[in-house]
């Protein structure tokens, strides 16, 4: 491997490590809105609340699956401005990669969800 590819290699890893670490943890930036309900070595397991009008500040999901326990509808903006619309009814579920976004119910009704994280 060349000394330029293993630099440009390094140079990527602090990149994406730094970027992870400096993204904050949802249970410190929500904490009103986050709760663990379960922690091993293995995942995390997250509940989710909020109402209409709720909005998080910005933080980081490592790889997880989402459980709608309630019907809702949100918006997802991304750290480059890209905004998302997710809509869920009670009983859907979805799987993501790891993802730093901010968060606002914009439906009528509150969301409530489990998060399981992967360690």
């Amino acid at each position: 491997m060349s000394v330029f590819l293993r630099g440009a290699l390094s140079v990527l890893a602090c990149f994406v490590a730094c970027a992870t670490a400096s993204a904050a943890d949802p249970i410190e930036t929500d904490g009103d809105k986050y709760k663990v309900r379960f922690e091993d070595d293995r995942m995390r397991v997250l509940e989710y609340r909020d109402t209409p009008g709720d909005k998080t500040k910005q933080h980081f999901h490592p790889r997880f699956v989402l459980f709608a326990l309630s019907p809702f509808k949100r918006t997802v903006t991304l750290p480059d401005g890209k905004v998302l619309t997710r809509e869920f009814k009670a009983g859907e579920m979805l799987q993501s990669g790891p993802q730093t976004h901010i968060g606002e119910n914009v439906g009528e009704t509150p969301t409530h969800v489990l998060m399981i994280e992967m360690k």
